[in-house]
Order: C-alpha cells, then structure tokens, then sequence
C-alpha cells in the first residue's frame, strides 16, 4: 500500500523547495508577471538569477540517473517537490518541467549512448547558469491534439527529417506553444521520416539549440504563466549527425509519445494542486480576519462551504496524482489512463477552485495588488498543457 508518512529526504527536499519558493521564486515571479512585453521577460536578469539558483540546486536533474549527475529521485519525491515549486512559483515550475526533455528522453532510450550523453546529458547535470534548458518540439500549426492521432494515414508531421548521407537534414516549423521554445539549449524533435505511416512515419531527433538553420519566433503574450517561454521554433535545412535519431519512426512510435504524456501530464497535475493551495492559503487567510455582517466571513456558511470544497479538491487530486506516481514508479513510465485521469480531474479543480477563491476576496480578488488574480490565470492554462483535457478523456477512456 502507498504510505503517506515522507521520508527524511523528502522532508528535506520539500522545504528547501519551501523556502527557495517562498524567499527567491514568488516575489521575482510576481515581479515578471506584470512585464507587459514577454520578451523582456526573458532577456532580464531576474529571470535567469532566478533560473541558475533552480539549477545549483538541483530542481532541474532531481529525476536524471545519479550515474550521469542527477539526484535520482523517484516520481512521488519529484511529485512532491513539484507542488512545492507550483505552489510559490507554477510559472517558473512549469519552465523546469520539460526543461529537463532531452537529458530524460536520453537517459532513457539510449543509456549506452556514451557520445550523445557527453554531449547533453552531464553538461545539463553540471550546469549552474540555467541556460542549458531544453525543450520537447512536437505541435505544428496544423498538428495540435492531431499528435495523438495515430490511425489516419493523412495526419502526419509536416516537420520533416531527410537521410542524406550519414546526416538527416530537418526542414518544417513547430508551433508557437513550444515550452521553452525561445530559450532552449537543445531540443527533442519530432519530424516525419516517411509520410505514408501517417503520425507513425515520425521519428524523435535531439538536435542542439545552436545548430545552423534553427530560428524562433517572438514569445507569446499568454494570459497566465507569462515566465513560461512560449514561442515558434523554425528549421531551415538543419543538418544533424545520423545518430542523432534517438527513436525510429514505425509502430512503436504511439509508445514513446504516451510514455512522455503519461510522465510530463503528472507533472501538470501536481502544478494544479500547488496552485489551488495558493489560491486556498490566501483566500482563507482573508477569510478569516475580512469582518462582514459582524463576524468574519469565514463564519458564513456559503463561505466556509466554498473553502471547505477546494481543500477537499487539494486532497483528492492529490491523492490521485500520488497513485500515478506510484504506478511510474513501480513499471515506468505507469499507467496512461490514471496519469491522464489525475491531471485531468486536478486542472479541473484548480481551474474552478482558483476562480472561486477570487469570489471570497470579492473586489480584492480582482485587483492585481493580491495574488488570487493571478492564481486563476495561472490555472486556466493547465486545462490545456500537455494535451487539451478533452482530448486527454478520450485517449484515457481507450483503455478502460
């Protein structure tokens, strides 16, 4: 059975993420969050100070093998730690997320890959700037929830991948929704080798940030989690070692792309949870001293009902994220359908939970002086990372 009593490491590890989040991550995150131009978001100083304190310690490698340099956490730890982090800063957390892409998917699929782990494995591990983020390159303009469509032959990446010699050479453009996409280091790619497979005909290429031929658009202006870069990612003839296709296309393509959304959708659902005890901690603090009709609102049954809702929303998603943590961690990558259904059920909540916190400040909660505001922006986004919930239902219904 699953115990909830942590561990010394993870007490530990949780309060550092505590303090770090509460001293460091919430006030700068506040302070980027009102910068109008989301590319001078990511040319400050106090975006990237913030970004290398993640990296010295540790947040950015806690899953990566000991054995290449990362701490080697397992995913209720992670999952721990993440809810931490989204609790002070999701923005920052939702950076860190799939910042950590490449190495992963690398440490994973080709362990024995002694070239490619020098490359981009350890160098990541050892970085203390947090300028060695990466990012995963999937969505198309044309190709959204269409990824997960691996029946029709028609549906396929129009991002292609062209063997000419020992070198493939990338042609294509991947949408404007690439976390990290305008900052990354390195990036996974997923490019069509042979359209007549349909998304099948995709294979996954790790292609470095530097590499001539890439471009990126500007960062999108989002209504929330504004220090999450967002942006376009062009390639122009980009020419890559042979051996840089980490994963052939073919049948087993579905596999690879479910065990990402099955590991990176927990991800999401542990930023819900930390966001509605954001949005919870603040609202019942209000609650409690805000005095109305001669007793503090808390008081009121209607009130008290709403409070008592999100807290019951806190504990059940998180309940659920923690048994899809377990599952990854007894068979990785776990169970896609209980992945899915806990990310789901949790953005759900936060979504409405974080707009009914703002209802409890009443026109407080909508002046950008208090931090609800900003909680309910946040969580509107979560509905739609790594995967729109509808399409999310449906593939998990699949394998009922």
């Amino acid at each position: 059975m699953v115990d909830f009593e942590r561990t010394d490491t993870q007490e530990q590890i949780v309060a550092t993420a505590r303090e770090f989040g509460m001293g460091v991550v919430a006030p700068a995150e506040k302070e980027l969050d009102r910068i109008t131009d989301p590319e001078e978001v990511f040319a400050s100083d106090l975006f990237w100070s913030v970004m290398s304190q993640f990296f010295e310690l540790g947040f950015n490698r806690m899953a990566l093998p000991e054995a290449f340099g990362g701490l080697g956490l397992d995913p209720q730890t992670t999952g721990m730690v993440w809810e931490e982090l989204g609790r002070w800063g999701p923005g920052f957390a939702a950076s860190l997320m799939p910042g950590a892409v490449v190495p992963q998917l690398l440490s994973f699929l080709v362990p024995d890959r002694e070239d490619l782990i020098e490359e981009f494995v350890r160098p990541f591990c050892e970085d203390r700037t947090g300028r060695r983020i990466t990012a995963w390159c999937s969505s198309e303009p044309d190709v959204g929830s269409d990824g997960s469509n691996y029946e029709d032959p028609e549906v396929h990446h129009h991002t292609s991948a062209r063997l000419e010699g020992d070198k493939y050479t990338l042609n294509g453009a991947k949408s404007d929704f690439v976390s990290n996409g305008g900052i990354a280091s390195a990036y996974i790619v997923f490019a069509c080798v042979d359209r007549s497979m349909g998304i099948k005909g995709s294979a996954a290429f790790v292609v470095p940030g530097d590499a001539k031929g890439i471009s990126r658009g500007r960062a999108i202006d989002k209504t929330g989690l504004r220090t999450l870069n967002q942006s376009s990612v062009f390639f122009d003839d980009v020419e890559i070692p042979g051996g840089h296709m980490i994963f052939p296309h073919g049948e087993s393509y579905p596999m690879l792309h479910n065990a990402i959304i099955t590991v990176g959708n927990l991800a999401v659902g542990y930023l819900a949870v930390g966001l509605m005890r954001a949005a919870y901690e603040e609202a019942l603090d209000h609650c409690k001293s805000r005095v109305q009709w001669g007793k503090p609102i808390f008081e009121h049954q209607l009130v008290a009902k709403k409070l008592f809702e999100c807290w019951q929303a806190i504990e059940a998603s998180r309940a659920f994220l923690y048994k899809g943590s377990w599952l990854s961690k007894q068979s990785f990558p776990g169970d896609l359908k209980t992945s899915l259904g806990a990310k789901v059920f949790a953005t759900e909540m936060a979504a409405t939970h974080t707009a009914e916190m703002v209802q409890l400040l009443g026109g407080y909660g909508i002046s950008r002086e208090y931090p609800v505001e900003k909680y309910a922006r946040d969580a509107k986004l979560l509905k739609i990372m790594d995967g729109t919930n509808e399409i999310l239902m449906t593939k998990a219904a699949k394998h009922l």
